[in-house]
């Protein structure tokens, strides 16, 4: 069986938290994973996030304008001990910047399980990918609706953690329903692979989470949850939303 993540025995709730959002950021962290949190993906910053919606690039702004860099985002994890597996999710510049093996050892020192590199096409992953394995990290590849099927047959054999299925073309935003394409993609993927598939882009709520969990293995939730930190949201009340997307997951 492929090695994965996440737990098998349950639908797996995936909250995504820019670094550095606040001074108190990894507060979230630990916040997540009391609400039923199975792992946490951390976006870093960019200052050109062409994936994603207003919601994360005012997020990633903000922790900008604070200050945050991939070396403070990766000490004040280095400090923390979270008991879920953290996943970075980033875009190719900053791999390449410092190099994909130096850059994949850093992860893997600050406690990161695994890494996203959301611009960077199945054909050009050779050397990240080798980078990820000799750091241990599991390297989670995205599937879109237009993937083909010999596309797809390449992502599911190089990924490894899980798959993330984008289950709408174009940025990662709230939607008040999940997208048509969602269950059909799900379908795709796992008729061909045995590792988890969760979906994302739009999963603002428990009904679309319930939906997603329906045909899918779980699901990613980022821009709303972006958005009530944004709005000022402590730890302990965010806390309570995730709880509410665990209990429709279950």
């Amino acid at each position: 069986m492929t090695t994965t993540l996440l737990r098998r025995d349950r639908k797996a709730l995936v909250p995504y938290l820019t670094g550095g959002i606040t001074a108190d950021w990894t507060d979230y962290l630990h916040a997540l994973e009391a609400a039923g949190a199975d792992a946490i993906e951390i976006g870093l910053p960019f200052s050109d996030p062409m994936l994603d919606g207003a919601t994360i690039q005012q997020a990633s702004d903000r922790a900008l304008a604070r200050g945050a860099t991939v070396a403070s985002i990766l000490a004040d994890l280095a400090r923390v001990t979270v008991g879920v597996p953290l996943v970075v999710m980033t875009y190719a510049n900053l791999v390449f910047r410092a190099g994909p093996a130096a850059f994949c050892a850093r992860l893997a020192e600050a406690g990161v399980s695994g890494l996203i590199v959301s611009d960077l096409p199945v054909d050009e992953l050779a050397e990240v990918e080798r980078a990820a394995a000799d750091a241990g990290l599991a390297l989670i590849l995205l599937v879109a609706p237009v993937t083909s099927d010999e596309r797809l047959a390449e992502i599911v054999r190089r990924a490894s953690g899980y798959l993330y299925a984008i289950s709408v073309m174009g940025t990662t935003g709230e939607r008040d329903t999940l997208a048509d394409s969602a269950a059909p993609l799900a379908a795709r993927i796992k008729a061909v692979s045995d590792l988890p598939v969760l979906l994302g882009f739009g999963i603002s709520g428990p009904a679309q989470a319930a939906a997603a969990g329906a045909v899918a293995d779980g699901a990613v939730v980022g821009a709303a949850v972006m958005r009530r930190i944004l709005d000022g949201a402590t730890p302990d009340e965010l806390a309570v939303d995730i709880a509410r997307l665990r209990a429709a997951l279950d």
